[in-house]
């Protein structure tokens, strides 16, 4: 079950080891980059030891198991009994947060698990269960439809405002194998049947949700650690500029700013349901009338754009370990609104191309929008490995 690397001389042995879980992603690479600029001493769990983002030097060790099935817990278990201190888990998927949360009574005797009641990690991280909250409690999200099956599929067809898009209420490892984006966009009942067919046994449930006019840069993020008392102790507010796919895709660019609206909104619904933990919610405006719609929430881990946090002054990350372990907590919390960004290089390319051939985008106005003060995704001096891996 585990492969051990090598490595980093740069932490302190002393001091309680973070767990990042999920290292072969962009999320994991750069959570446990933040974490050795502290000289926190990481281990990684990686489903996959050669992907790129395991050739990081910052990890003491990298051990190999499948962090989406029940092997994730059974390596914490052998890991445990070989821990000076208790660890604090760094878990950056959905489906491992719900495995540690499942199995929390197992890993508390060796690791910090910070996350709120069990059931409010079940109602966040399923997406028909927090819509269906949503809806009662009447928090702005866009119009939104469950589909069990292709009569229900023919039923909001016809009560649909087109464009809609569509998406599973968890994406398992089936609906990654299967399909080729985090969310599917169909313009019409046409192509919105025919996506319903072909996905229907890729998960037990789907989420249609109508689409809300804008570009990519009206979809804001806040980014937040609540303590035990459901206060928040660090947020973060940023927006995308440009993502991969175009419009239904993930971040390649985005930069700092202010918008009290999202964070208001952010911190309403963590308090609302006792948060605690890492989160970050995203949120749209449309463009047409102003409003702004919960897109979801991402609990109990970092997202793919949380290293932003840090570019701009504010250890969201490392305000978690030290309040975690009892430590006083970082001096740098309060966002200063400034204009950091944050880059996949990679990503943005292939993001900056696509609108380009549309005649959306010229040369001159993406390099603009990629000057100033930024951290890259994956590029790093001091650790050059990954990047030259993801090439």
């Amino acid at each position: 079950m585990f492969k051990n690397s090598s490595q980093s001389n740069l932490q302190d042995s002393t001091s309680p080891k973070a767990i990042v879980i999920g290292l072969d992603c962009v999320t994991g690479l750069q959570t446990a980059r933040i974490l050795a600029r502290h000289n926190v001493p990481a281990i990684g769990i990686a489903q996959d030891p050669e992907h790129f983002c395991c050739r990081t030097n910052v990890c003491e060790r990298i051990l190999t198991a499948d962090h989406e099935t029940d092997e994730l817990i059974r390596a914490l278990e052998t890991l445990g009994p070989e821990l000076k201190h208790k660890a604090v888990l760094f878990p950056c998927t959905d489906l491992s947060v719900l495995l540690i949360s499942r199995h929390r009574q197992r890993l508390e005797g060796w690791y910090h698990v910070d996350l709120p009641n069990p059931e409010i990690v079940e109602m966040l991280v399923d997406k028909i269960s927090f819509y269906s909250y949503a809806q009662r409690e009447r928090i702005p999200i866009p119009p939104t439809f469950f589909l069990y099956n292709m009569v229900d599929a023919e039923q909001v067809a016809e009560k649909l405002n087109f464009p809609c898009i569509l998406k599973p209420p968890l994406r398992t490892p089936t609906w990654t194998q299967r399909a080729a984006a985090k969310v599917y966009k169909a313009n019409n009942a046409e192509e919105f049947l025919a996506l319903c067919d072909r996905c229907a046994g890729w998960s037990k449930g789907l989420v249609v949700q109508e689409w809300i006019e804008g570009t990519d840069a009206d979809l804001y993020t806040c980014y937040c650690y609540f303590n035990a008392d459901s206060e928040p102790v660090v947020t973060f507010v940023a927006r995308k500029l440009r993502q991969w796919p175009p419009q239904i895709g993930s971040s390649s660019l985005g930069e700092e700013c202010r918008n009290d609206r999202v964070l208001e909104e952010s911190v309403r619904l963590f308090k609302k349901v006792g948060y605690r933990g890492l989160g970050f919610v995203e949120m749209k405006r449309d463009k047409r009338t102003g409003e702004y719609f919960i897109i979801e929430p991402n609990i109990g881990r970092p997202g793919l754009r949380s290293a932003i946090a840090e570019a701009g002054g504010v250890e969201l990350l490392y305000a978690k370990y030290c309040n975690t372990v009892g430590w006083p907590l970082p001096p740098n919390l309060e966002q200063k609104y400034g204009t950091v960004k944050w880059i996949y290089w990679m990503r943005d390319l292939q993001s900056a191309f696509s609108y380009w051939r549309r005649g959306e985008l010229t040369l001159r106005e993406w390099w603009r929008s990629c000057r100033g003060r930024k951290v890259s995704a994956v590029f790093s001096w001091s650790d050059p490995a990954p990047f030259l891996g993801d090439l």
